[in-house]
């Protein structure tokens, strides 16, 4: 008599459920065993600071008159500045 179709399906079901199981719990211990290195901190320029300083400022006054709907815009046309567009993304947490 021939296996029936279920038992077979049900091999394959159990088969996969364990497979998964393994995949999860060995990406967590990756993922928990494998922390990153924390990165030294790149030394900000005086201009940069001062940049930063100054974008931190008029943030705080937007707040206070209200307007702090999330969007403002900077613009910097000094000739010969330095160019700190990372520092400000890592200042205040950008994402790449």
């Amino acid at each position: 008599m021939p296996k029936p179709i279920w038992t077979s399906r049900h091999t394959w079901v159990a088969a996969w459920v364990v497979l998964c199981a393994v995949g999860i719990a060995t990406t967590a211990w990756l993922n928990s065993s494998s922390a990153p290195d924390p990165q030294p901190e790149k030394p900000i320029t005086a201009e940069c600071a001062e940049y930063i300083a100054n974008i931190e400022t008029q943030l705080a006054e937007a707040k206070q008159e209200g307007e702090d709907d999330g969007v403002l815009a900077f613009s910097r046309s000094t000739v010969g500045a330095d160019d700190c567009g990372d520092e400000v993304l890592d200042h205040f947490g950008g994402e790449r």
